[in-house]
């Protein structure tokens, strides 16, 4: 009797979590070389606001719906206003923050994945604040548009001359809305629910916001979607397997422990 052992098959191993510290120094490091480099253009007020009035041109020439369609109904009393406004200052960070969070605890495979995927957007939007500064549509007297965060309340913003804490000259891409499509896409891609597209709902509200608050034109989340999509086609989301884990595509990885198997014994 030739017996001969091989271990045995092994599913998808599920990937380790990388190390706590070193995930918060990241993402540390990612929120203050993005606040670091915003400043960099805040003193380009004549560019920021020649690029205002190129962009509202070019909505107007693609026919895209005005923003002030979208602000109308917000300026039927304070309250939607505040509601708007309240949800534009509190949600961006707190969401992206918790959806991290709950990946890496349950999700490490697809943390990696959605960390990776957001960092090449905040990367690349960083990079486009720096070549093009951009006035929000608030700004802009020729959108007509009020600046429901100074009229009605709460403002994440002071005065442009005087603001030392964010640019606002980079409207272009909505980070906003960039980091909200990628919530949704990531929680769809790592669960299972039949109800997992609602979703969407979260960067649908989003762009409804910012736009409403006049604080973004639609290009701006146009330029954010296509940056996702392009880190989203460069950095592929890891596959779900039949039995709910998750692989790769690549060999099953045996543990050395493995049982080994007798091949030919019953012959």
């Amino acid at each position: 009797m030739n017996a001969r052992t091989e271990p045995a098959e092994a599913g998808p191993a599920t990937p380790a979590r990388p190390p706590v510290v070193r995930e918060l120094l990241l993402v540390a490091g990612l929120f203050l070389v993005y606040k670091l480099g915003r400043q960099l253009v805040a003193g380009h007020t004549g560019e920021a606001f020649r690029d205002a009035h190129d962009v509202w041109r070019l909505e107007r020439w693609l026919r895209l719906p005005d923003e002030g369609t979208v602000q109308s109904p917000l300026l039927h009393g304070d309250g939607l206003a505040q509601v708007a406004n309240t949800y534009y200052a509190t949600v961006h960070f707190p969401a992206t923050l918790a959806f991290l969070v709950w990946l890496y605890l349950r999700r490490p495979a697809h943390y990696l994945w959605a960390r990776r995927a957001l960092t090449a957007v905040t990367a690349a939007a960083l990079a486009l604040h720096l070549a093009f500064p951009l006035a929000p549509p608030r700004m802009l007297a020729a959108t007509g548009l009020v600046d429901t965060a100074r009229v009605y309340g709460p403002s994440v913003y002071g005065p442009p001359q005087t603001d030392q804490l964010s640019n606002q000259f980079a409207a272009m891409p909505s980070l906003h809305f960039g980091w909200a499509l990628m919530v949704a896409i990531g929680l769809m891609a790592a669960t299972r629910s039949r109800l997992r597209r609602l979703w969407l709902l979260h960067p649908l509200l989003t762009l409804l916001v910012i736009v409403g608050t006049a604080n973004h034109y639609w290009l701006d989340a146009v330029a954010a979607g296509v940056l996702l999509g392009a880190a989203l086609t460069l950095i592929r989301a890891p596959r779900r397997t039949a039995t709910g884990g998750v692989g790769r595509g690549a060999p099953a990885t045996v543990p050395a422990d493995a049982t080994p198997v007798l091949v030919g014994a019953g012959r």
